[in-house]
């Protein structure tokens, strides 16, 4: 990892430590986080002890998060798959580890629970990712493909988690395991990541889109993860501005 990217991420584990203290945020606080995250993130579609004391915040957080141009909630609620918000919300509550079954349900709520070929089932063909250098694996690798991600996860454990949940995002979208909808699973499995770690959800702005597409493509080709980690960095370092503002905690210059 190079020095400035070390940088960065120190700062925002020092921005963790600050809201870590606050937790279980008030819920004056919470009312404050969910308005600035209502204003924040609406324009970006696409964009047990701890556990307890952190599922208030998991639901305000899940609440804000968009999909397809509308909440998360909103998506999940038009599904008719009520349960779909509760699963997000035990997923990070209980820092469920991944599995394949894991990442099928999300894929699920992604296509909001349709019933059919696609939802919850590997590809059954071959695909290319328009405008993108990498190759996805041949459909008969799947299960060998996500078998594998599963068992890099259990062995990341010593990784940064910011640094974790980018290159497991990575992983994820090289491998494209879905017909359709497996953008928009890696970015809630991102953000999944991210929060059961206790960081903020990485929201990708429209105006970061290229350059988010251009530093993944080149992570999967070379296996560098250095740009799309430091790009998934500033995305968390920005959320936790939004946070720390909306608590009081931004002191404005730092």
């Amino acid at each position: 990892m190079d020095s400035s990217l070390r940088r960065m991420l120190e700062a925002i584990d020092a921005d963790k430590a600050k809201l870590d203290a606050m937790r279980p945020l008030s819920p004056p606080a919470l009312a404050a986080l969910r308005e600035r995250l209502r204003l924040e993130w609406t324009p970006h579609a696409n964009a047990i002890g701890q556990r307890t004391r952190l599922l208030r915040e998991t639901q305000v957080v899940l609440d804000n998060m968009t999909m397809d141009g509308k909440s998360l909630r909103q998506h999940c609620e038009s599904m008719g798959h009520r349960d779909a918000m509760r699963y997000l919300e035990e997923l990070v509550a209980k820092n469920e580890r991944l599995s394949a079954w894991q990442i099928r349900n999300i894929h699920n709520i992604v296509l909001k629970g349709r019933v059919g070929e696609e939802a919850c089932r590997y590809r059954h063909v071959n695909v290319a990712i328009a405008g993108a250098r990498t190759t996805p694996p041949d459909f008969l690798d799947l299960p060998a493909e996500l078998a594998a991600l599963v068992e890099w996860h259990a062995d990341a454990g010593n990784m940064h988690p910011v640094e974790r949940a980018a290159e497991l995002h990575t992983r994820f979208v090289r491998i494209h395991p879905f017909v359709d909808g497996n953008g928009r699973t890696a970015r809630l499995l991102l953000n999944v990541e991210l929060m059961k770690s206790g960081y903020p959800p990485a929201d990708i702005r429209s105006e970061d889109r290229a350059t988010y597409c251009d530093s993944l493509d080149d992570a999967c080709v070379s296996n560098d993860y250095t740009g799309i980690v430091r790009l998934i960095a500033g995305s968390v370092q920005r959320s936790f501005d939004i946070y720390l503002d909306a608590l009081g905690l931004r002191v404005e210059g730092s």
